[in-house]
């Protein structure tokens, strides 16, 4: 029997987010949650898919991410998917940061580990809970293989012109100071997608990819290779996020030190947890802004506003990059259902042949689809993102052609 099966694991710093996927057919066979852990009242949800199967809880506590695969190992033993069986292939893991070296998914050993270990510093938010997951993971299941997919590993195409700041060189390399950018599983799923919504091979299309949840990044993909991405050294540069501010003028940190007399803690803070739209008007949920506006409010419009225009400058400065777009995709949560946003970041743009249509735009669908008019020179697309399906098939096929390699041509 060969083993299809690969648990992708998404690990934060108090939650630990999984799905097993059959990749025979790239079905999901189970997934599921744990929140809360290390406190008193940790959760976990889990849903069987493939038993058809409701969903079930637990709310014991759960004291550390240890516990919290051994609770995700027993609820899929419950439904015949044991992390023992031998159909299980693999373990992805999702890593946020991979640096410059980490092109490509790849087994995690003791080297790649203490490569990603050595990334914290420029990943101190995210790296330290991936290891987690992974050495986890390592401890319950050693004889299944471990993969890392990085999130930074799509962005690795972009030019020196493109990744590199303007600062000093050795210091920059000293520090390993560059645009790495991020949501690149999401950015290489999407754009593929699009690519085939056209009926067009990815080497033959140049897409702005605009992934917009509470995290919210762009990038410029020239023939299926990202040559440009908004967020940089960090998640924290770029388009206006839910609690992220994006792009700001640096010495804005430095002002906060010396005339506010903040820490650097608390600028990073600021930055990354009180600013984007919960700082503009206190809400960070679309749906709860766009409620706000139709009752007049006037905090939520210019949070909305504000939004928009730094959307939009990156759709311009994206096309300017490409030179030929064929498409503007709209993915995640915002992304894909908040039509207002869509409608307003390309509106005034039709000089550059992007237009939305009104009815096919209010369309709510699970499916990926084109909202802009027949005639449009340029397609705009709503394409759901899978973040978790591109882990798994990039797992997936690098522990299959390792184990073709050990085991040498069919007969």
């Amino acid at each position: 029997m060969t083993a299809s099966r690969v648990l992708v694991l998404n690990s934060g710093s108090s939650s630990l987010k999984y799905q097993l996927l059959d990749m025979t057919d790239g079905s999901r066979l189970a997934l599921g949650l744990v929140e809360r852990i290390g406190e008193e009242t940790s959760r976990l949800t889990h849903t069987p898919l493939a038993t058809g199967g409701g969903e079930r809880e637990r709310t014991d506590p759960v004291a550390d991410h240890e516990a919290a695969l051994k609770a995700v190992s027993e609820e899929l033993d419950a439904d015949g998917y044991g992390l023992d069986s031998p159909e299980l292939a693999a373990i992805g893991h999702r890593v946020v940061h991979g640096g410059k070296r980490f092109t490509e998914p790849t087994v995690i050993d003791d080297a790649v580990l203490a490569e990603i270990r050595r990334l914290v510093p420029v990943a101190p938010l995210h790296n330290p809970a991936n290891i987690t997951g992974i050495t986890t993971a390592q401890a319950l299941n050693p004889g299944v293989p471990q993969v890392a997919v990085f999130d930074t590993s799509f962005h690795t195409s972009m030019p020196e012109h493109a990744s590199r700041y303007a600062i000093d060189v050795e210091t920059a390399d000293a520090h390993r100071i560059r645009r790495y950018g991020f949501h690149g599983t999401s950015h290489a799923y999407v754009s593929r997608q699009t690519a085939a919504l056209l009926g067009k091979a990815p080497s033959d299309v140049n897409v702005i990819v605009l992934h917009l949840g509470n995290g919210a990044s762009a990038s410029a993909v020239r023939g299926g290779r990202c040559v440009d991405t908004s967020m940089g050294l960090t998640p924290l540069e770029g388009l206006v996020m839910g609690t992220r501010s994006g792009d700001i003028d640096p010495a804005v940190v430095f002002h906060l030190g010396r005339v506010a007399g903040m820490s650097v803690d608390e600028v990073d803070e600021l930055l990354n947890k009180r600013s984007g739209l919960v700082g503009l008007c206190g809400d960070n949920d679309m749906r709860e802004i766009r409620r706000r506006i139709e009752e007049g409010d006037e905090a939520a419009r210019l949070a909305f506003d504000i939004y928009v225009h730094r959307l939009k400058k990156y759709i311009g400065a994206y096309y300017a990059v490409l030179g030929r777009v064929d498409a503007v995709v709209f993915t995640a949560g915002v992304g894909e259902n908040a039509a207002p946003v869509r409608e307003a970041a390309l509106a005034g743009l039709e000089e550059l042949g992007l237009a939305v249509d009104s009815d096919l735009n209010a369309v709510r669908s699970g499916e990926a689809r084109l909202i802009s008019p027949q005639e449009a020179r340029v397609a705009v697309a709503v394409v759901p993102t899978d973040e978790e399906l591109e882990i798994a098939q990039q797992t997936y096929a690098l522990v299959s052609a390792g184990r073709a390699g050990r085991e040498g041509p069919a007969a």
